[in-house]
């Protein structure tokens, strides 16, 4: 991988907001983003992130591969949080499994934001249609992750209803907007979208900024539970998303025949969220840890595949 394109994301503004947030916490800072803001930027980043895969679904043109793409991907982000989830609860407890499986079955936009400019470099061609693939295994994983709370939490009352659970998880406040956010993104036109890009796009990365900050705080301020822990979340955190990078490179072989989308699915698979999820999770699942389950994806996933994983992937794809 080449060393200039490793440097340049290690010092992305919005991991090193990040890194501020943890400095602010080791040091005693009194720095705090307030509470109602914190939540409105979770609310901003989640409808930006939709509406944005909408207008690039929209203006993809439909072809097999591309549908065999969205399947496996949605394939991809359905399974990796239940198996994902079996793994972890004895573990970290139902609450922190939940969210660390929704994590790790949806993705992150620096990753691929990583592995397009990897593409780049490289003069590999990827399509369009793969920022609206990214943004569609967002959603399902957040779903199975609160489909997942909600089952142990039926299991606690002793009744239990799956209609009453997927519909409670469909209607959670960051689902429906992600959801919501989509498919009004398909339907607007580009004039219409244009009106509203310095809204969606143009800011985007000044809020992830602070989000991250605020992250980095909250995340700071629980670190200690994450050592307590020990090897079992940094462990998980470098195996199974090189199990799913590499299991996706292969898999992705019978589902398109271009290199870059096939490098882009796998780093997708292998990628952990620390937007969406953390921002639909403080929602919905206010009781897992976020100094857990965001270390795990932004600390240690996140750096382990633009380092190993990336030119990984790009391997085995090129030898099968």
């Amino acid at each position: 991988m080449n060393l200039d394109l490793l440097l340049s994301n290690l010092t992305n503004p919005a991991l090193l907001f990040f890194c501020l947030g943890l400095f602010a916490v080791r040091v005693k800072s009194d720095l705090r983003i307030p509470e109602n803001s914190s939540k409105f930027i979770s609310l901003y980043l989640l409808l930006a992130i939709g509406f944005k895969g909408g207008q690039e679904l929209a203006h993809s043109e439909f072809t097999s591969s591309i549908g065999w793409i969205i399947g496996l991907a949605i394939t991809s982000a359905l399974v990796i949080p239940v198996y994902s989830f079996a793994l972890l609860k004895r573990k970290f407890g139902n609450f922190n499994a939940a969210a660390i499986a929704a994590a790790y079955g949806s993705v992150s936009a620096v990753t691929f934001v990583t592995a397009v400019s990897f593409l780049e470099l490289q003069n590999i061609e990827f399509g369009g249609h793969m920022v609206a693939v990214m943004a569609l295994m967002e959603a399902p994983a957040i779903i199975v992750g609160v489909v997942l709370l909600s089952f142990f939490q039926k299991n606690e009352s002793s009744s239990f209803s799956l209609k009453e659970i997927i519909s409670h998880a469909l209607t959670n406040g960051g689902v429906f907007l992600i959801l919501g956010s989509l498919l009004i993104g398909y339907l607007a036109s580009a004039e219409q979208a244009e009106g509203i890009r310095p809204f969606t796009t143009d800011i985007f990365k000044g809020f992830l900024a602070v989000f991250l900050l605020d992250m980095g705080i909250t995340s700071g301020s629980k670190l200690k539970v994450f050592r307590k822990l020990g090897l079992a979340p940094i462990l998980y955190s470098v195996i199974v998303p090189l199990f799913n990078g590499l299991i996706m490179a292969w898999i992705s072989g019978f589902a398109t025949s271009n290199v870059g989308d096939r490098l882009l699915i796998s780093v997708l698979a292998a990628s952990a969220s620390y937007i969406a999820v953390p921002a639909a999770m403080k929602m919905a699942n206010p009781k897992a840890n976020s100094g857990l389950y965001l270390p795990m994806a932004l600390g240690i996933t996140f750096p382990m595949n633009i380092t190993v994983g990336l030119p990984l992937y790009f391997l085995i794809i090129n030898c099968i």
